[in-house]
């Protein structure tokens, strides 16, 4: 396995997610409520962060590996869904909008199965839908994760309800998008 930076923050996306679940996890006496919500926030815009910087980094520099092709969109729905779960056992987002998202996430990634299958791939590769749909997970779950007014006055825990319903709308919508390029493969044989 080769060991470059983008691999390393990969890497340290996927080490970050128990962090985010374990968090919550200790007790009131160890970490203030507040403080592990600030603390989840905190890690998980850091593991978004990285998000951003792997892939680039391992365009730019030519670091790109098939290891660190297969981890990177692994590590990003497993981050997202860690964080969903963590959500809906706070009572912080409802059991449909996780569905949708975690839905969305296993409906797409067995059609890109597929289409790789069928030698299309290219037909559903990641485009700037996909990627305002992953944005927006990732503004709208630490938000979520932060909750608390902040300054006592702004309402982020009614601003992360808003922004993952956006995410939820985006998410579904991405999905039909990927299946409606992928229709003609799907409905035709594979023998041809």
């Amino acid at each position: 396995m080769k060991i470059n930076l983008p691999m390393i923050l990969t890497w340290a996306r996927i080490g970050m997610i128990p962090m985010v679940l374990g968090v919550f996890y200790l007790p009131d006496a160890w970490l203030l409520p507040h403080w592990k919500n600030v603390t989840a926030c905190a890690v998980f815009t850091l593991a978004a962060i990285t998000d951003g910087f792997d892939g680039y980094l391992a365009r730019k520099y030519q670091l790109t590996t098939p290891l660190g092709a297969f981890l990177d969109p692994v590590a990003d729905k497993l981050m997202v869904c860690a964080a969903l779960v963590v959500l809906l056992a706070l009572g912080r987002i409802d059991e449909f909008v996780a569905l949708v998202i975690v839905g969305r996430e296993i409906t797409v990634s067995a059609l890109r199965e597929w289409m790789a299958y069928v030698g299309a791939s290219a037909s559903v590769a990641v485009n700037w839908l996909g990627k305002l749909k992953t944005v927006m997970q990732m503004v709208a779950i630490p938000v979520l994760l932060y909750h608390d007014p902040l300054f006592g006055v702004i309402p982020v825990a009614a601003i992360g309800t808003v922004l993952i319903y956006l995410a939820a709308a985006l998410t579904v919508y991405s999905m039909l998008y990927y299946l409606r390029l992928a229709w003609p493969h799907l409905n035709s044989s594979v023998d041809g």
